[in-house]
This record gives structure tokens, C-alpha cells and sequence, in this order.
């Protein structure tokens, strides 16, 4: 399963020249804890979390401390804080590419300690981000849901292939197959599409095989 498949793509951003509390609001407005900081060109430069904001101020001393509490829990006669989003942002965080595994994913975020990360193109622009909760949510597909997805969805709707002569088993998000099909194109797009769905944890395949000219191929594909 790769990030694209659970990435959240619709995303609320901020500037580095946005004040902090307009920050505070739109993270509370958003139901967040960190939010992506972007450029005018859309490139990530930064990401703000409730951590930078209270470092921040705790820095600054126990008054502004107070303030920005104001500010994130909406007191209406909390001042303007003055600062900009840029002066409390992580500047350069931990990034991730789309296509990379959800399991890569994780281990990121079990390095550095993160919650969340973002996910940029070639070019750093912002096309997503990807929290714990999004990785845990992939992992608690049933199995036997994973299992029919193979079957009905990858097996006779894209692969339009007899599930018959294959034997497909899902145990704990791990998959086993075995069985003949008719091309070694058949078992390759069959194991990458697997490995893309929602729950999958790893695809194990050494089972199946081919055809090839009425013969049977034992080479296990690779992709």
C-alpha cells in the first residue's frame, strides 16, 4: 500500500507571512494539530504545530504564554499576537513522496517522532499529508473485506481472470496466493495491485505462477 492510496490531498495550508493567531484559528477551525506552511508557489517550506506554538511563547515568557492560550481556545478579548507563522514554524520537516509504502511511511514517523508528514512531489511542491491516524485506519480493513477485494475487484474486474485455479488467503493484513495464471503480465499487475489496497500489509507470492506456450514458469514474478 503506498502513501497516495491514504494521504488526505485536500489540505488546509497557511504562509510563513500569516500571523500566529490567524494560524491558531485555522488549525482549530480544521480540526488539527499541525498545519503545512506553503509559498506563494505552493512549495512546502515549514509545518506549524501546536508544539512550535507553545514553545514558542513559553519561550517568551509565562504573559504571552497566556496570550496565545487566548488565541487558540478563541477568547475574544485575547490581543493580536504580532508575530508571523514563519517565526514558529519547523522550517525543512521530514517529507515523504506519494509513491512511497505506508509502512516507510510509519517508520519516518517512529524516527523522528513526528505525528504527521507531509507529502511533496519532485519538485517540492505540496500534494498531501499523511498523519498516524491515516496509517492506523489503513490497518484495520478485515481481512476477510481484503480477501474480496482481491477476488472481485483486482482478480475479475481489472485482471478479468477465472479466480477458480488461484487461491487468495488474508491473515492479519498479509496476504498469500498461489495459483496459475495466464501470463507472467497477469502475475506482476496482480501483486503490485494487491500490494495497493487498503489494509494490505505484505504480499506474499512465491505461489504463483504462468503459463507460457502450454508451459507452466515456477519463476516467482518481481516487482
Amino acid at each position: 500500500m503506498r502513501v497516495l492510496d491514504v494521504m488526505t490531498t485536500s489540505v488546509v495550508t497557511v504562509h510563513p507571512g500569516d500571523g500566529l493567531k490567524a494560524a491558531a484559528r485555522a488549525m482549530i477551525e480544521a480540526g488539527v494539530s499541525g498545519l503545512p506552511v506553503v509559498d506563494a508557489d505552493g512549495k512546502l517550506v515549514g509545518i506549524i504545530t501546536e508544539a512550535d506554538f507553545l514553545k514558542a511563547e513559553a519561550d517568551r515568557g509565562i504573559g504571552r504564554y497566556r496570550r496565545l492560550l487566548d488565541a487558540l481556545f478563541g477568547d475574544q478579548e485575547a490581543r493580536e499576537i504580532g508575530e508571523t507563522v514563519a517565526d514558529a514554524m519547523t522550517a525543512f520537516p521530514i517529507v515523504i513522496d506519494a509513491a512511497a509504502t505506508v509502512a516507510e511511511a510509519a517508520r519516518q514517523m517512529s524516527e523522528h517522532g513526528v505525528k504527521r508528514l507531509p507529502v511533496v512531489d519532485a519538485d517540492g511542491h505540496l500534494r498531501g499529508i499523511v498523519s498516524r491516524a491515516d496509517i492506523v485506519a489503513a490497518f484495520v480493513r478485515p481481512d476477510e473485506v481484503i480477501e474480496d477485494a482481491i477476488r472481485q475487484d483486482v482478480i475479475r474486474r481489472i485482471l478479468m481472470i477465472d479466480d477458480h485455479d488461484i487461491s487468495v488467503s488474508v491473515e492479519e493484513g498479509i496476504v498469500q496466493m498461489a495459483g496459475i495464471l495466464p501470463t507472467k503480465s497477469d502475475a506482476r499487475l496482480l501483486t503490485e495491485l494487491t500490494t495497493r489496497l487498503e489494509g494490505v500489509v505484505r504480499v506474499e507470492h512465491d505461489g504463483l505462477t504462468w503459463k507460457l506456450d502450454d508451459t507452466v514458469n515456477t519463476e516467482v514474478p518481481r516487482h
